[in-house]
């Protein structure tokens, strides 16, 4: 029997899925139904489920776009090559890219301006890597673990960079850096971490519950790649821990001899959420949930230059 639930702080939405969310919001207030959205927003799919229910229309590729329609781009960023097929189309382009991933595509430029090979630590594939990867595909070699980077083959003499995803595991992270530091020892990294701050909070935020807890149950979906860290994070702790899209994906069986649960919620993931899984353990008589410590994250960026432009001529 479940005794008590411990709620992780901080969790749930950063600042730059709010500026997102909120971006295709104000976009269908200004220019009205549909707006296209290249991609998910933001890798949560209640939250696509409920802009598409407000109008929003999610679609692979600007290709797939009629001609002079809004496009707004997800926050995980674009390929320049993807902007300027939005402009071919003649599409009011409006860019959700959160701020700190638009950092390091500034980064890979920059390495790659100087003659560097950049060496971009990210997971293959998803999003955030494929719009870096397109700011200098011919200088950029990705990585994505430790054997990798024992592995990497790269001119001795080269000038080296390196770059990361802003939703990695911190710890992992550390030790793919440590490996290239002592293989390559003049390649330089960002002035300052590319893991972005919700990213890090929240991995430290569950590191300091784990000693309390016997499962962690993560609120966020499956494609949400700061979500499945901090599955990660606890599962490296020897803690068992479970990724859920919300409260109706729990198992029964998984709190079989559990007394202590720890709840938290990726950055995509809307605070309802994390309510839901509260009731779903109310509802089976855990009457002790409660926030375990508490940080403050008061990070707010604003909206796309683009849109405030737009309301402003509206005005």
């Amino acid at each position: 029997m479940v005794e008590r639930v411990l709620l992780a702080s901080p969790r749930g939405y950063c600042a730059g899925v709010e500026r997102a969310v909120e971006t295709v919001e104000r976009a269908l207030a200004l220019y009205g139904k549909p707006v296209y959205v290249r991609k998910q927003i933001v890798h949560n799919s209640h939250v696509v489920r409920e802009l598409e229910e407000q109008g929003a229309i999610f679609v692979d590729s600007v290709d797939d776009i009629p001609p002079d329609s809004t496009v707004v781009f997800s926050a995980h960023g674009v390929a320049p090559s993807v902007r300027a097929a939005a402009d071919a189309r003649h599409l009011t382009s409006i860019d959700a890219t959160c701020p700190l991933v638009t950092k390091v595509h500034t980064q890979a430029r920059r390495f790659a301006e100087r003659g560097c090979t950049v060496v971009l630590i990210g997971h293959a594939g998803h999003e955030e890597v494929v719009g870096t990867t397109g700011e200098a595909p011919e200088a950029i070699v990705l990585v994505e673990s430790v054997a990798d980077a024992e592995a990497l083959v790269l001119p001795a003499d080269a000038p080296l960079g390196y770059i990361t995803q802003t939703t990695l595991s911190v710890d992992e992270t550390r030790e793919i850096v440590d490996v290239l530091r002592r293989r390559f020892p003049r390649i330089e990294g960002p002035a300052k971490e590319d893991i972005c701050y919700a990213t890090s909070n929240r991995q430290w935020a569950v590191k300091e519950m784990l000693e309390q807890i016997d499962l962690l149950l993560v609120v966020g979906s499956h494609n949400s790649s700061n979500s499945v860290r901090l599955v990660d994070v606890a599962s490296a702790a020897g803690v068992k821990a479970h990724l859920v899209d919300d409260a109706s994906e729990i198992d029964e069986s998984w709190i079989e001899g559990v007394k202590v649960v720890g709840v938290t919620s990726g950055a995509s993931a809307p605070e309802r959420l994390v309510a839901g899984v509260c009731d779903w353990f109310r509802e089976r008589g855990v009457a002790d949930i409660s926030p375990f410590s508490s940080a403050y994250e008061d990070v707010v960026f604003r909206l796309p230059v683009e849109l405030r432009r737009a309301e402003r001529s509206a005005a």
